[in-house]
């Protein structure tokens, strides 16, 4: 009876839990499609934050080094400060 009564348990029991899946899959990509499109937009942000900065200081110390060739170092630390920047 017990064999009997476990069959038509997973039976009874088997369609209800398989819908709630059925329901929240497509929320659930959903999600992981929104948080994936959110990770990369922030890497691509942060990217070229760091590339428009690295070209920032290549142009101020092109031109520190053509203006002031004897201090061009500290020709670039005053501009940099002066810019709002942090010294190296």
């Amino acid at each position: 009876m017990q064999g009997s009564e476990g069959a038509q348990d997973a039976i009874e029991s088997g369609p209800a839990h398989r819908k709630p899946a059925r329901i929240w899959r497509p929320w659930a990509l959903l999600v992981a499609g929104g948080v994936l499109a959110a990770a990369i937009g922030t890497w691509l942000v942060w990217f070229s934050v760091v590339v428009q900065r690295n070209f920032n200081e290549a142009d101020i110390r092109a031109a520190c080094q053509r203006m002031m060739p004897d201090t061009a170092d500290r020709c670039y630390d005053t501009v940099v400060i002066q810019r709002g920047g942090v010294r190296r």
